[in-house]
């Protein structure tokens, strides 16, 4: 009895990289990396196929990459056990997931560059009074949906980085080239960075006190030592000119070594991928040239692989019964109101003209992936 009630829990063992080959009797999907090619083509080509056909309706390709992810999971094809277990079967996720969150970090990098720190510091009153709104309604709606979610279906979930993580998934903009939205941006992440902290499997409130200050200092220093390097790299790169390779490698081992760092301390990689996006210059040829170098690999091949993994996670047949729509339907009501509602009022009180408030409100509405990696990030760690 208890020898089979120990074999029926074995893990599955760990693929070897290659195979010798059908010849040789090898099942390609049997190993790890013909077994992720297939994954990534399969991904490519259903997500492309998605984006064609969606942009007849003006859909942005964000959108393709999503339904795409849900469709290879277990909502649609996923009910068929016999293709995951061939096409994505769990001892394959961990392959699957490091490609995705490497092609995340880089993307958070980018997703950086697009916010200039001296902008910020020149955002108006209006804008900034906007953007404090764009974050606070919903963050406060937020905190009562939480109450409501916490009480129902996350019972025993750690009570204030659940709070924090539900408050920043429906405050977050994906627009950061809005002045307001990056603003808001950059306040999410400092909360979101406070709710990884506090959701470690450590409960005591010292160690998560640790980690916060860790991941202070972490950008502190990296305030002060990057900047200088990352101008004389740029001041190295002229107009007309090719960028040297040595230059774009060492950015990109930069990205991968803030994200060790910021891991290690306990905050998730991406924190870091992002500080260091921040942190470089905007002006000149060079971040021209990083962009275009890194964006198509990143946001082509690596990021839709993101999608998918989260697919895999999520199963929107398990939305059965009214409390569950219910509880749905209160979400994305908190999320769009508290957005969209908030930014009118405090619009229209700036003496914004009454179109152009709603715009707006919409605007800063925008969700896309950085709140599908906030809500990863909180099921992860066991949080939502």
């Amino acid at each position: 009895m208890a020898s089979n009630a120990t074999a029926g829990h074995n893990c599955p063992s760990p693929m070897k990289a290659t195979s010798s080959g059908l010849f040789q009797g090898d099942s390609p999907l049997d190993y790890a990396l013909p077994l992720a090619i297939l994954q990534i083509c399969l991904v490519v080509a259903l997500t492309r196929g998605l984006a064609v056909l969606l942009r007849l309706l003006r859909q942005p390709r964000v959108v393709a990459e999503i339904i795409g992810g849900i469709l290879l999971g277990p909502s649609v094809l996923g009910r068929s056990k016999s293709y995951l277990e061939a096409i994505f079967p769990p001892k394959s996720h961990t392959v699957l997931d490091t490609l995705a969150n490497i092609g995340l970090l880089f993307f958070l990098f980018l997703a950086g560059l697009e916010i200039d720190p001296k902008a910020l510091r020149q955002t108006g009153k209006t804008a900034l009074a906007i953007a404090v709104a764009g974050i606070a309604f919903p963050f406060a709606l937020g905190i009562g949906s939480s109450i409501l979610l916490r009480a129902t279906i996350s019972k025993g979930v750690n009570a204030s980085a659940f709070l924090i993580f539900i408050g920043v998934a429906l405050s977050i903009t994906a627009f950061p080239v809005l002045a307001p939205a990056a603003v808001n941006d950059v306040a999410a992440w400092i909360l979101l960075a406070l709710a990884v902290a506090l959701s470690g499997s450590n409960t005591s409130p010292v160690v998560s006190l640790w980690v916060f200050l860790s991941g202070c200092a972490f950008v502190i220093c990296l305030a002060l030592t990057v900047p200088p390097v990352f101008k004389w790299m740029a001041d190295r790169c002229h107009d007309g000119e090719p960028v040297e390779e040595t230059y774009i490698c060492a950015i990109l081992a930069i990205v991968l070594a803030a994200g060790f760092v910021t891991d290690a301390i306990g905050i998730h990689s991406m924190f870091g991928a992002f500080v260091v996006g921040v942190l470089f210059p905007k002006e000149g040829p060079f971040a021209h040239a990083l962009v275009e170098k890194v964006e198509d690999l990143v946001s082509g091949l690596f990021l839709p692989l993101y999608f998918v993994s989260s697919g895999l996670k999520t199963n929107v047949a398990t939305i059965q019964g009214l409390q569950s729509w219910g509880l749905l339907c209160l979400v994305i009501f908190t999320a769009c109101i508290g957005k969209i509602v908030g930014t009118v009022v405090v619009s229209l009180s700036c003496k914004v003209p009454f179109r152009e408030a709603v715009a707006l409100g919409f605007l800063m509405n925008t969700k896309g992936l950085v709140e599908l990696i906030v809500l990863n990030i909180g099921k992860d760690r066991k949080v939502n």
